[in-house]
């Protein structure tokens, strides 16, 4: 690697991939590893390494000082006698792929020793209240449609509604943030979609005449397939770094959340509103909360009864 590093964002984006943790210092770009304590420092000029020492973290271990040119016998020297491997454009190539390779048995870090299990949340569905309140009306439906001729009814198809929450995977292995979501699992063949609390207004009962539909899935199945659209859904993209022969590779995983990372609550069934529209012509399907059309076999709505 050649030219000033300080001026490139390539060793910036090389270290947190290698899992370090990157910030800017006065003396320029620091990176540090807690996993094996590695710490780097990229300066801007070319001080003398004692000049900067304290811009290493105290608990580093390995400290590696990388300057824009190449550093004088002197100044390697200075930075042998004080535990610093200093480094410039000609030796940093050769260097780069021990500073980005993970450590063979990376230990278990305290954060992750002392992270608090990922518990389910508490029932998020009001007691008594299984019914999604449609927002547009019968007149609504029938301007959405543009259809003329044709019979409208209103069918309250049956979810599984369950709180879940999940723990957010991090590109080097330490606890992410958790978040509480709703799963919502269509109970007529298992379509999955993912709510937002406070998104639809529940009641007891509606005034509007409907057709009230049995679910043809049982709890436990709905659930087995909501944990994996909660897991895709929460998948994160990790960089993760490799030396293979002299060149430095990397890849761009998917990272889903661990198994004890997803929490599901208990799940309720609530009943949800769409209009159908039929006539000489076919069927159109609406969903009664967003006036989203739907088309009569798409998954969810497909083995409806007429």
């Amino acid at each position: 690697m050649s030219g000033p590093p300080a001026a490139s964002g390539t060793l910036r984006r090389l270290f947190d991939a290698a899992g370090y943790r990157v910030d800017d210092r006065p003396a320029g770009l620091r990176a540090f590893r807690p996993r094996d304590r590695r710490a780097v420092l990229v300066v801007r000029a070319t001080p003398a390494p004692t000049d900067v020492e304290t811009e290493f973290p105290p608990d580093a271990i390995h400290r590696t000082l990388i300057y824009a040119d190449d550093p004088s016998d002197a100044a390697k020297a200075l930075g042998a006698e004080h535990g610093m491997e200093v480094l410039g454009p000609t030796t940093l190539g050769p260097a780069l792929g021990e500073l980005l390779l993970p450590p063979p048995e990376a230990p278990v870090s305290e954060e992750m020793e002392n992270a608090e299990p990922v518990e389910p949340p508490a029932q998020a569905i009001p007691e008594g209240e299984r019914t999604v309140r449609p927002r547009l009306g019968r007149r609504d439906a029938e301007a959405l449609a543009g259809l003329d001729g044709v019979r409208f009814s209103l069918r309250l198809i049956p979810f599984y509604v369950a709180p879940y929450r999940v723990r957010i995977p991090t590109p080097h292995g330490r606890p992410g943030p958790t978040s509480d979501h709703l799963v919502a699992v269509n109970a007529l063949n298992g379509q999955v979609e993912i709510w937002e609390a406070g998104e639809r207004e529940l009641v007891k009962e509606i005034d509007e005449p409907h057709q009230r539909l049995d679910p043809a899935l049982t709890d436990a199945e709905a659930r087995q397939v909501a944990e994996s659209t909660i897991r895709r859904r929460h998948t994160v993209s990790v960089d993760h770094t490799e030396q293979h022969g002299g060149a430095i590779v990397i890849e761009r995983r998917k990272v889903p959340p661990a198994a004890e990372d997803v929490r599901i609550g208990v799940s309720v069934l609530v009943h949800v509103p769409y209009w159908y529209a039929e006539g000489s012509d076919g069927r159109l399907v609406l969903d009664a909360v967003t006036g989203t059309r739907t088309a009569p076999d798409a998954p969810g709505i497909d083995g409806v009864p007429s």
